[in-house]
């Protein structure tokens, strides 16, 4: 899920650092899942929207010896630095902690900190993939799939028809087209009509969906970083704030100013995961417009999926791993993405025509969930992450917004990426 206004590269290395220190020193406390009343108590922590309220309340009363605590970090970046901190301190993570696909490989060189989550009940239960993702080298599932991204393309169709383009969402998903150059295309023409709004959110935001289109984009298959030399990279860096400098918002995702423009026009369309579908509904209550088309820049793109992980802390591995196994479930994941859009890894989920029937009442009564499967099956890339992914990625997530915030120009900003990426050895 998702990104990352906040931690500077220096955060990303401090925390690659923390996990070095493996069971040193102490952690706060308060996620200890001590037994309370006769209840087990498991805490569970996730970040942005898992859609798993509902699930909770459920849970507990299916299971009445258990109490389930809700903890939410605000972003993807938050949840990983409180995951590495606490990690490293030997003490106080939470009994189900959900981690992100992009800073998994690193977790998977500590995978003895995480219990073994295979069994013969989940055997072949998510897409192949997604399971061997997050499988170790001697072959213990450490965490459990919840949802992958597949991305169409959300628009406001109030303000396509005020620029004279089409809003019904198969014409839109004509004029977008399936390349970088005529999505940007589309934009100069909605620009070109005067509405005064912006064509999308943000540099950042834009580059997550071309960047997931590489199959080594940062690191060959053998852990070799080659992020500032790749041409591919440089070239994707240029082509994206070309783009910025006319049509971005310069909004970069989660911040306050970006929450708050889903009230006020902040911009016209978006690239859009699944789990983003949630996150514009609540960000843009009481907005109409919203739709999204059935397309993609590029083809096709799959921007994050998480997991949930067990860590070996728990003091009941046990009922923290049921409760994993059943949140994760074919039926609980069609419940998350009624509820936020988070769509499923499952592959009895996948084929439920309870997904495949499925619409979103904001966006227009748009067939979402037959949507979101076209586009996940135009995925045709997996792209390598190694250990250093994430914090290259942040790095030049960094690099984009620099430019954006006219802090550096272009050049030094790209110079800057290539002392941070260094920087990480």
């Amino acid at each position: 899920m998702k990104r990352f206004p906040r931690p500077t590269i220096v955060a990303a290395v401090a925390g690659a650092a923390a996990f070095a220190l493996l069971a040193s020193g102490c952690a706060p406390a308060g996620d200890s899942s001590e037994s309370e009343g006769g209840k087990i108590k498991l805490t569970v922590a996730t970040f942005n929207e898992f859609g798993y309220e509902g699930l909770f309340e459920k849970y507990m009363e299916e299971n009445p010896d258990i109490t389930v605590v809700a903890k939410k970090a605000a972003t993807s970046n938050e949840a990983r630095d409180n995951l590495t901190t606490r990690l490293a301190a030997g003490s106080g993570l939470s009994d189900v902690e959900a981690i992100e696909v992009d800073w998994l490989p690193e977790l998977l060189q500590y995978s003895d900190q995480f219990v073994d989550l295979s069994s013969d009940d989940v055997e072949g239960r998510w897409l192949e993939w997604k399971e061997e993702a997050a499988t170790d080298a001697d072959g213990n599932l450490i965490a459990y799939g919840t949802d992958i991204g597949p991305e169409g393309v959300c628009y406001r169709s109030d303000l396509f028809a005020a620029a004279g383009l089409p809003t019904d969402r198969a014409e839109v998903a004509t004029l977008l087209g399936d390349s970088w150059d005529s999505y940007y295309a589309a934009g100069t023409k909605f620009a070109a009509a005067g509405t005064n709004v912006p064509w999308f959110d943000s540099a950042g935001a834009t580059w997550q969906g071309v960047i997931n289109q590489f199959d080594n984009a940062y690191e060959e298959n053998d852990g070799t970083v080659i992020a500032t030399e790749n041409p591919d990279v440089k070239a994707a860096y240029n082509s994206v704030l070309d783009a910025s400098s006319t049509l971005s918002a310069h909004l970069q995702q989660w911040s306050d100013d970006w929450t708050a423009s889903f009230q006020n026009d902040g911009f016209a369309t978006m690239l859009c995961p699944g789990w983003m579908l949630g996150i514009i509904e609540g960000n843009a209550a009481g907005v109409t417009g919203w739709d999204i088309a059935d397309t993609f820049p590029g083809g096709g793109g799959n921007w994050g999926g998480s997991y949930l992980t067990v860590p070996t802390q728990s003091e009941h591995p046990e009922e923290a791993k049921a409760l994993a196994a059943w949140l994760t479930a074919p039926e609980q994941q069609l419940s998350a993405f009624a509820s936020k859009g988070t769509f499923p890894s499952q592959v009895d989920a996948l084929e439920s025509p309870e997904l495949l029937d499925s619409t979103n009442e904001f966006f227009n009564n748009a067939p979402v969930g037959q949507i979101l499967a076209t586009r996940a099956a135009a995925v045709d890339v997996t792209p390598f992450k190694g250990v250093k992914y994430f914090p290259i990625n942040d790095a030049m997530q960094q690099a984009l917004t620099r430019v954006e915030d006219a802090t550096m120009t272009r050049e030094q900003s790209w110079e800057q990426f290539v002392t941070d990426v260094k920087a990480l050895g």
